[in-house]
């Protein structure tokens, strides 16, 4: 049974794009590890925070792929550690985000267990495109006389 769309209206030309990404961020369910936050900080400026204590800088991988921002955090196995109850998470995870067009990440830092990720949307362009309208080419009629002097056929021709 195929699907139906929003985006299949035909007052919306090329919006496929935002079909897809839609379906990659409905795919992208990472459960509920690590827990996170998404701050307003200006109109341009977006914060993602995650909680990932437990984890060293070198322990945690942020990448831009596809318009999907994605962390990735793995912890080394200490192998020298017997716990006698582990309640603290330390299991491996991947988060992913999908960016709007234009979306760039502008630095990211670690303080107290929170990963701060800040995201920037550049100003947009105002382009306006003039497009030129071009005349239909003229049509050259000839009229064919039968002998008599009265009109047979018309036909028309492009130029």
């Amino acid at each position: 049974m195929s699907r139906l769309s929003v985006f299949n209206s035909p007052l919306l030309l090329g919006f496929d794009h935002i079909e897809h990404m839609l379906d990659m961020a409905a795919k992208s369910g990472n459960g509920g590890y690590p827990p996170y936050n998404i701050e307003h900080l200006d109109d341009r400026t977006l914060r993602i925070t995650l909680a990932v204590a437990g984890f060293a800088p070198e322990d945690l991988d942020v990448t831009v792929e596809n318009n999907q921002l994605v962390i990735r955090g793995r912890q080394a196995d200490e192998d020298t550690r017997t716990f006698l109850h582990r309640g603290i998470a330390a299991r491996q995870f991947q988060r992913k985000f999908v960016l709007a067009q234009g979306m760039d990440v502008s630095g990211a830092s670690i303080d107290n267990g929170l990963l701060n990720i800040d995201l920037i949307r550049p100003e947009p362009e105002r382009i306006v495109k003039t497009i030129e309208i071009k005349p239909e080419p003229t049509r050259r009629r000839t009229v064919h006389h039968k002998t008599d002097g009265t009109p047979s056929t018309v036909s028309q021709e492009g130029e």
